[in-house]
């Protein structure tokens, strides 16, 4: 038996490979492998980082990775994306430049990693260094004439300025920046800090603690100066037919001043345009107006206001009654009879234009075109030859039509 088992092994060991082929090729066959790019990039996961380092330099964010795997595999990976992940290993590194390989694990088998992109990433390692600056107030614009600005309160007063030593030493100066432009009133906001280096840049890639600080500025009015409303005085009225929508003027307040600021203050809040004719008025108005000003008392800056007033025609309607309906679009070879004879036309539109409407500017019409012997529903169409107006209905819309045919006279012979 020993004997005949020694003289056949090599016809069991193919045997035994061809077996083994046959099992491979129809698990392939069943589940083929497929070389893709993964169709998110991986996110980089940093580890080992010894507290006391910060990491400096460009480090990607995320990856492009593409793997080889069984069909079944990649719907794993499609379902789960998280089984694939990047990993920079820092441990065990001190300060000082590095280069690095990227670390792929999916969490999977079999998989074999085709490429990523990128896969090495140079680096820098740099002692953790810290800075407490005192916080500046930095001013832009200008406030409105007779405004003045306080001194500044700031909490808290310091920050702390944290990464890596060398980007820590190009921090001279911690900021906050305020826009004066246009502020009548105190301040009391809480603002982001900004850190800068000696050239005024900001300098990237450092915390500060806190983020923002709340900052209180006093804005107060100089003696002399007040802020009133201005109030549009109007004379006339529009033309018949038309209304007024709105009146605006620009600016809404003006600051005005007095050498004795007694005088400022006695004034009710308000200042008067001149008058503003309406009289008549069919169109929008745009005009400048000057205002009325008590005795010692001077606008500063522009000495007129802009007006602008819309007038528009006042919307209405009105009812035609008893518009004929023509026939249009009928064979000579026919007769038509419509029922009813007449119909009520409902129009609208600006009211001057209604006022003006005649029965020679509406047209209703029935199109009888390709229609033949028999009785017809047709839907009335409406031509209205003044624009801007507009048909709102018509009563009723639906037209009975019967068309016969014309009676053709028999000729008779001649004695």
């Amino acid at each position: 038996m020993l004997r005949w088992i020694y003289e056949n092994y090599r016809t069991f060991l193919w045997a035994f490979a061809l077996a083994i082929a046959v099992w491979i090729s129809a698990v392939t066959s069943a589940d083929p492998d497929e070389t893709r790019a993964l169709t998110s990039p991986i996110p980089v996961q940093v580890i080992g980082q010894d507290p006391g380092l910060v990491l400096n330099g460009d480090i990607p964010q995320e990856v492009k990775v593409t793997l080889r795997a069984p069909r079944s595999i990649w719907e794993m990976i499609s379902s789960d994306p998280e089984i694939v992940s990047a990993i920079l290993d820092l441990s065990g590194l001190s300060s000082g430049e590095h280069t690095q390989d990227l670390k792929i694990q999916v969490n999977a088998r079999p998989v074999q990693i085709v490429s990523v992109a990128p896969r090495t990433i140079a680096f820098t390692l740099e002692p953790l260094a810290t800075q407490t600056l005192s916080v500046d107030l930095s001013l832009t614009g200008e406030t409105p004439v007779g405004y003045q600005v306080g001194d500044a309160s700031f909490d808290p007063l310091k920050v702390i300025v944290g990464g890596a030593q060398s980007q820590v030493l190009k921090v001279k100066r911690a900021r906050v920046s305020i826009n004066l432009n246009g502020i009548r009133e105190n301040i009391d906001q809480t603002l982001p800090v900004e850190v800068l280096d000696d050239k005024g840049q900001k300098v990237e890639g450092i915390t500060v603690s806190p983020e923002s600080i709340h900052v209180v500025l006093p804005v107060s009015q100089q003696g002399g100066y007040r802020d009133v409303a201005v109030k549009v005085i109007v004379t006339g009225r529009v033309a018949s037919g038309y209304r007024l929508t709105d009146i605006s003027v620009f600016p809404p307040i003006v600051t005005v001043f007095a050498a004795d600021p007694q005088l400022v203050t006695s004034l009710p809040g308000v200042v008067e345009t001149q008058l503003l004719d309406l009289q008549n008025a069919q169109d929008d108005i745009n005009t400048r107006l000057a205002l009325n000003l008590p005795p010692g008392i001077s606008i500063v800056g522009e000495q007129t206001v802009l007006i602008q007033a819309g007038v528009s025609p006042i919307e209405s309607s009105v009812t035609l009654a008893g518009e004929k309906v023509e026939i249009i679009g009928l064979d000579s070879s026919l007769t038509a009879q419509v029922l009813p004879l007449s119909v009520d036309v409902i129009v609208s539109g600006p009211l001057p234009l209604l006022d003006t409407l005649t029965r020679q500017d509406v047209r209703v019409t029935v199109d009888l075109t390709g229609l033949g012997v028999g009785t017809h529903q047709i839907i009335a169409k409406v031509e209205v030859l003044i624009s801007d107006v507009v048909v709102e209905s018509i009563l009723p819309n639906t037209i009975e039509v019967v068309i016969r045919a014309v009676n053709t006279p028999t000729a008779t012979p001649a004695p």
